[in-house]
């Protein structure tokens, strides 16, 4: 199994063409075993998916102290990337407040630092666009950690159009992540354009529509109360049903090829271009040796079309997350 590589951006971060979204592995989607996270881990460097993707908030702080304790003797072949920008009290995170005030940023930057046990992150995104600190700060105070060798690379999280480029006009923005998926169309008009204008590459969260586009699914009264998916519309009523006649397209492209069916949603993503590095997320090594493989997997143009026309915008039942949420997505 050998896994191709990917430029984000135009400042020098290559990575596998598949990376590791690994917050599951300790928060959101239920019990982990951290045997089997660490063995995770390791396994995705032993296939070439060397990129990682945490946040000081998922646990919060437990998933950083995870990959710490998994990369500390092979730091040099993996590339972690992860996030700052909301508030925290005593351990706990306040909602959705976010702080990417300059002191906040670095005492931050220190924590993760502290817990990554390394000397840098390869990849820093502002979790959430803060709405009372102007973007231009914080890419200054970015860009000053890149000067100290504290950081190497700079992205943003869930932004529009206008704050990509208004961030890039202070330091260069390597990476733009966000939900963009066969489930989640909502990048491509304005957004993507804009990357591709800029030379920033693009990092798909839940690229598998948080499980939907496996083909393996409940309803959300099936999830424990303690999984996202317990209360996420896409899984509720009326929803659940229109989203699993929507989902039968790629199930029939992926029997057609002997392929499952998050293969071919993943393979869709990486056809749209090859600045396109997607990050399902995963704690169990068989899903991770699936998810990989998926980099092999070719779609014909008529494949890609009948894709694009049945999950077109618009036709996944239920919003993405609630309306509190939303409202920390800069459009």
């Amino acid at each position: 199994m050998t896994l191709s590589k990917r430029r984000l951006g135009t400042q020098g971060l290559e990575v596998g063409a598949v990376g590791l979204g690994c917050m599951g592995m300790s928060q959101s989607y239920g019990p982990a075993e951290e045997a089997e996270s660490i063995a995770t881990l390791h396994r995705a460097v032993e296939i070439g998916c060397d990129f990682f993707d945490t946040a000081e908030g998922y646990g919060p702080y437990t998933n950083e102290e995870l990959l710490g304790r998994a990369f500390r003797d092979r730091r040099e072949k993996v590339v972690i990337a992860t996030k700052f920008g909301f508030k925290f009290e005593n351990g706990r995170q306040l909602g959705a407040e976010t702080d990417s005030r300059p002191e906040a940023i670095r005492r931050a930057v220190e924590g993760s630092l502290r817990r990554l046990q390394t000397d840098h992150i390869d990849l820093l995104y502002q979790h959430r666009i803060d709405r009372n600190v102007p973007i231009e700060d914080v890419a200054g105070t970015v860009g000053a950690l890149v000067q100290e060798g504290k950081v190497r690379f700079f992205g943003l999280s869930e932004v529009g159009a206008a704050t990509l480029k208004r961030a890039h006009a202070v330091h260069p923005v390597s990476a733009l992540q966000s939900e963009y998926s066969l489930w989640e169309r909502n990048l491509e008009v304005d957004v993507i354009p804009a990357l591709r204008e800029l030379g920033i590459g693009l990092v798909p969260f839940a690229p598998l529509g948080r499980g939907f586009l496996t083909g393996a699914v409940k309803r959300a009264e099936e999830y424990p109360a303690n999984d996202t998916r317990h209360n996420d519309e896409r899984y509720q009523g009326a929803n659940y049903n229109a989203n699993v006649r929507a989902a039968e397209a790629v199930l029939a492209i992926a029997n057609a090829k002997g392929a499952k069916p998050g293969q071919v949603a993943l393979a869709w993503l990486l056809s749209k271009g090859d600045d396109i590095v997607p990050i399902p997320g995963t704690k169990r090594r068989s899903f991770l040796e699936e998810n990989v493989a998926a980099d092999g997997i070719r779609l014909s143009d008529e494949d890609m079309q009948t894709l694009d026309k049945t999950l077109a915008t618009g036709t996944v039942a239920g919003n993405r997350y609630p309306a509190w949420i939303m409202a920390g997505i800069d459009r």
